[in-house]
């Protein structure tokens, strides 16, 4: 039992190595920065204040920017489950050629970057864009989709659908479909055996994509900038705004622990949520 424990900690050592070197050490680093305070024209000045936290909290633009995240996160993760579930369903059930070719349509997706995933979407919502030139054709008044908070919410939506599908897919494939037979069979409708036995053994898989979702959202970047404008802010944007235009370290690091915190804070309390309800 022994050599067993100290084999397993030979084993796991290098791995805990690399990410104790390649992500606390950046993160307590990240920390100790937004403890200095900016001075113009001197960059950074060493201290141990939590000035830059007490702004963020008692701006209302940083405040409205932190609010607009989280409605966006939220808003991006309940669409993509109720959008994803089906197309689970469909692929965990399909066989043979056919859940390959879905399982395909659904990966090929992620080899484009959100970069070029916004770029396409910027050429659709244009003002002389795809949609546009539908409208035009149907006879439908213009609407400005450029630059707008929906034109961001559908970019993000594209970019998180497949991690969700794929998510929920390998949960519901592990679920016995005669569970749901045996429901139907005592005269449960399909909506009924549903709601009563395939949603319930898969919520460890909605859990588990639904916080993929909102962690992807709340940290998205290229995707705001390019479909939102100056004009529309989020959390990311903020953050490399501070340091790559401002030069402002200590706020830019303080905004990246706010955002860190509140994404980790609103995760485990929908954990502990789900958990509970599914107790009981």
């Amino acid at each position: 039992m022994v050599r067993s424990g100290l084999t397993a900690a030979g084993l796991l050592a290098p791995a805990s190595a690399v990410v104790a070197v390649g992500l606390v050490l950046p993160l307590v680093l990240l920390f100790r920065y937004s403890l200095n305070r900016f001075v113009p024209g001197q960059f950074m000045v060493e201290a141990l204040t939590a000035e830059n936290y007490v702004r963020f909290a008692a701006d209302p633009y940083y405040l409205a920017i932190l609010r607009t995240t989280i409605l966006m996160a939220v808003g991006v993760t309940l669409v993509c489950l109720v959008l994803a579930f089906p197309v689970a369903m469909v692929l965990a059930r399909a066989r043979g050629r056919w859940k390959t070719v879905l399982l395909l349509a659904v990966v090929l997706p992620l080899f484009v970057g959100n970069a070029v995933r916004a770029a396409g979407w910027m050429v659709a919502f244009g003002q002389r864009g795809v949609v546009g030139s539908l409208m035009e054709a149907a006879q439908l008044p213009p609407v400005t989709l450029m630059y707008t908070p929906f034109a961001v919410f559908v970019g993000i939506l594209s970019v998180n659908l497949p991690f969700v599908v794929l998510t929920l897919s390998s949960v519901l494939e592990g679920i016995d479909e005669r569970a749901s037979e045996a429901a139907l069979s005592l005269g449960a409708t399909p909506a009924a055996a549903w709601r009563l036995v395939t949603l319930p053994l898969s919520l460890p898989g909605v859990l588990a994509a639904g916080v993929l979702c909102f962690i992807l959202t709340m940290n998205a970047y290229a995707t705001p900038v390019l479909l939102g404008g100056p004009r529309f802010r989020m959390m990311a944007p903020t953050v490399a705004g501070e340091v790559l235009q401002q030069s402002n370290w200590p706020f830019g690091a303080a905004i990246s622990f706010v955002l860190m915190a509140v994404t980790l804070a609103l995760t485990a309390g929908a954990n502990i949520l789900v958990a509970r309800r599914h107790r009981g």
